[in-house]
């Protein structure tokens, strides 16, 4: 993990920097990995809430290979069984959680779902996107708070 941060570091430095002088390339390269790193646990932090919730959905697998979102009752997909409280409540938190989205300006609902559900990075979410990943990311940021302000209102606490 820590190795995959520095060499990430080091690429953007190479990447943008290739032309400064020797003598700058030691603070740009302090300067890029700490906010390599801050992204790094910004991104595990979001990430884990999301995680969070959803596993929060369905009983605990011991599976790694386990993703809640393909096993959850829709519309179409009648094959889960369960106590019919739970279902009940799995279904109403998960249109509320699509209303959510659905309410999310388009663009912070398009970074929003090719970061977290796609699981892309930022730089292939930018190139999807026809945006810079600045812009990837502010629209993620947004996005994550609106959800959590929209959820908590309806009384679904993220903490």
């Amino acid at each position: 993990m820590a190795l995959d941060i520095v060499q990430d570091a080091m690429l953007k430095l190479a990447d943008k920097y290739a032309s400064k002088p020797p003598g700058e390339l030691p603070m740009l390269f302090q300067r890029i990995l700490l906010n390599t790193i801050r992204d790094h646990y910004r991104r595990q932090k979001v990430r884990s809430t999301w995680t969070t919730l959803f596993s929060s959905l369905v009983p605990q697998h011991e599976d790694e290979d386990y993703d809640p979102l393909d096993t959850l009752q829709s519309k179409d997909n009648n094959n889960q069984a369960g106590v019919p409280d739970a279902a009940l409540e799995q279904s109403q938190l998960l249109a509320l959680i699509e209303k959510a989205l659905m309410d999310l300006a388009p663009r912070q609902r398009e970074a929003f779902l090719l970061r977290y559900w796609e699981n892309m990075d930022t730089a292939e979410t930018a190139a999807a996107m026809g945006c810079t990943e600045g812009s990837v990311k502010q629209h993620c940021s947004r996005a994550v708070h609106a959800l959590a302000t929209a959820l908590k209102a309806k009384g679904i606490d993220l903490s």
